[in-house]
């Protein structure tokens, strides 16, 4: 039956920031908008396999939601801390601990980094690892998930 999430919304307070910020840095393929009804919609990743739609509202209208986009864990690891600084976004990790590094999940396992968009929504660079489901080591730094791989 279901084989996959194709498409989701966000409320955004202005549509030209959000298109710029989604097209242009985040670097997500633009497909389609309606200036009528402040609309506006890209396709994440492969053409027609996911999409996202961005939707002009008033600000009090907005609440703030979280998605995560699929990566690369080598990118996570090795690009996304100067790809978000580099775009003046500020990472952190799922504890907002401070400390701007990568956390594994380990009932996944997946690594993942987190940031904000131009309206506050919660946005995550996510990487599956290879590796069994290990829930009892919760979130963790990735040099422990290792250190607990190789045991």
């Amino acid at each position: 039956m279901i084989k996959g999430l194709y498409e989701t919304h966000l409320y955004v307070e202005n549509l030209e920031i959000s298109i710029d910020f989604y097209k242009n840095i985040l670097g997500l393929d633009f497909c389609y908008s309606e200036k009528e009804r402040r609309v506006a919609f890209f396709w994440i990743g492969k053409t027609k396999e996911a999409m996202l739609g961005i939707w002009e509202k008033p600000k009090e209208q907005i609440d703030k939601r979280h998605f995560a986009f699929k990566c690369e864990t080598d990118f996570i690891l090795n690009e996304s801390f100067e790809f978000l600084k580099s775009h003046n976004l500020k990472p952190r990790n799922f504890l907002s601990n401070g400390k701007e590094e990568p956390m594994v999940f380990a009932w996944v396992p997946a690594i993942s980094i987190y940031f904000e968009d131009p309206d506050g929504h919660s946005l995550e660079f996510i990487s599956v690892l290879e590796g069994e489901s290990k829930p009892e080591n919760g979130i963790i730094t990735y040099e422990k998930w290792l250190e607990l791989e190789n045991k």
